[in-house]
């Protein structure tokens, strides 16, 4: 039998989307609130602590603490190829120059490659979802991606 589990996680970020033509190209913040669900048959090893169990909900915790919330909680994102980037960079000790520009639709793309990338073989990611606002978040789905481990 095939269970979802989804986890939900929160952090405070700060970013600027240098080539906006809105008020989102200014330094700003948000409450993030991150959403991860995966997949996987049901353990039916009686022996094992994990019996009845897709995947321990504290494993799914620590990867995505790990890989995301640990490193961008009270951070700022910029575009490494932002005219502000250098600047910016002198203003905070956590300010991370990524290679693409923060929205919360290419972040959520990265974060379910990270996520991937860490997840146990016999467990399958099937989305993450970030809200950006309370009332706006993007969402990456597996049904609409080629797999991850083609990429």
């Amino acid at each position: 039998m095939i269970i979802r589990i989804t986890k939900e996680f929160c952090f405070e970020m700060a970013h600027l989307l240098s080539n906006y033509d809105g008020l989102c190209r200014n330094l700003h913040g948000h409450s993030y609130k991150l959403m991860v669900t995966v997949k996987g048959e049901i353990s039916q090893d009686e022996a094992s602590p994990k019996h009845g169990m897709v995947m321990d909900f504290s494993v799914l915790k620590g990867i995505v603490k790990e890989e995301i919330v640990d490193k961008l909680d009270h951070a700022m994102l910029i575009y490494e190829k932002a005219e502000q980037a250098d600047l910016v960079g002198k203003l905070a000790e956590r300010v991370y120059k990524v290679p693409y520009e923060p929205t919360c639709e290419n972040m959520v793309a990265r974060f379910a490659m990270l996520i991937n990338d860490k997840l146990p073989k016999h467990i399958t990611l099937v989305g993450v979802r970030l809200y950006e606002t309370a009332t706006s978040y993007a969402e990456w789905l597996a049904e609409d991606n080629v797999p991850l481990e083609t990429r």
